[in-house]
């Protein structure tokens, strides 16, 4: 007699999907599945042979491998779509300024822009300019602010010290520091993918940041 070959479901899964070398292509896999479904029943034991149950779950089974390739090419095209729109979109960005988490301040055409998001209100806020030393070069008052974004700018004209300037938020109220949270301004220079496939801008001053780092368009 000749041996029963196993139809069972997960046999069947395991010949279709065990190897990495066979294609994903879902036609491809319905052709396979459908030689190994004929030459199990061309090979099953005559007194126990494979009767419509089994028959009707290994045809689910393919159909529902079949149909989660399918979905899975689907939403791969649909995510290289939208990376191409994304990029498209982003060309956008190219020459403006954008706005991101920072302390470097960066001076362009003799002005220096920032933010600053505050918790709560304060009583007192200031912006003060300093060089790479912590050396104070200039202040920004900006006086009583309520909770939320605050955005200034930096007259740098009189500055002419050749390195990096940057900026720090001093908030109080109640004669009590008072959380902060400081932003820069830089222009884009062009855009890209990082290697996850997500937008990435790079700006004038050689930073690279991701298009969620983005906090507004100037």
């Amino acid at each position: 007699m000749t041996p029963a070959i196993s139809n069972s479901t997960s046999a069947a899964s395991n010949a279709l999907m065990g190897s990495k070398t066979q294609t994903t292509d879902p036609a491809a896999m319905q052709d396979r599945f459908l030689k190994l479904l004929v030459a199990q029943m061309n090979n099953q034991d005559p007194m126990s042979p494979m009767d419509n149950a089994q028959l009707t779950s290994q045809m689910a089974q393919i159909n529902t491998v079949s149909g989660i390739q399918e979905l899975n090419q689907a939403v791969s095209n649909i995510s290289s779509q939208f990376g191409a729109m994304q990029m498209l979109q982003g060309s956008g960005l190219i020459g403006r300024d954008v706005m991101y988490a920072g302390n470097q301040l960066n001076v362009q055409n003799g002005v220096a822009k920032g933010a600053v998001d505050l918790a709560a209100s304060v009583e007192d806020l200031k912006i003060q300019i300093t060089n790479s030393a912590g050396t104070v070069l200039d202040t920004v008052a900006l006086g009583a602010k309520s909770a939320g974004r605050t955005n200034f700018s930096w007259d740098a004209s009189s500055y002419t010290g050749s390195g990096n300037v940057y900026m720090k938020v001093v908030a109080t109220a109640g004669g009590k520091a008072m959380d902060a949270t400081g932003y820069v301004a830089g222009t884009v220079k062009s855009v890209g993918a990082d290697t996850k496939g997500a937008l990435s801008l790079q700006l004038q001053n050689g930073k690279q940041l991701s298009y969620s780092d983005v906090q507004s368009i100037l």
